[in-house]
């Protein structure tokens, strides 16, 4: 199963970072649409966030794992922008999970 994990501030909640873990396992390796497609949501979302905003993301990536801490930027608007694209992922992921919930998950936690 796949598991995203969301890390909020508990103050403004705020994406402080997140998490993606496992392997959806809905078919072969190669053939998995459910893997492609979180991969696809999560990849792209963090490449739209360094194209589009100029933030890089410290992201670290493995094979069935993404992981990343969101830097905060001292440009609210920027920030602003960055908050916009994480939302954007999450409500992608919902989607996915709600359709293939026995794969995927997603989770919240406050900081």
């Amino acid at each position: 199963m796949i598991v995203a994990t969301f890390i909020r501030r508990a103050s403004d909640r705020h994406i402080v970072g997140f998490s993606i873990e496992g392997h959806a396992r809905y078919a072969k390796a190669g053939k998995d649409i459910v893997c492609a497609g979180v991969s696809a949501v999560t990849v792209g979302t963090v490449n739209a966030i360094e194209v589009l905003t100029g933030v890089e993301l410290p992201a670290s990536m493995k094979n069935g794992w993404l992981q990343s801490d969101i830097p905060e930027q001292s440009d609210p608007e920027t920030n602003l922008k960055v908050q916009l694209l994480l939302e954007s992922m999450k409500v992608m992921l919902e989607g996915i999970a709600e359709s293939y919930s026995a794969h995927v998950t997603l989770k919240e936690q406050f900081k």
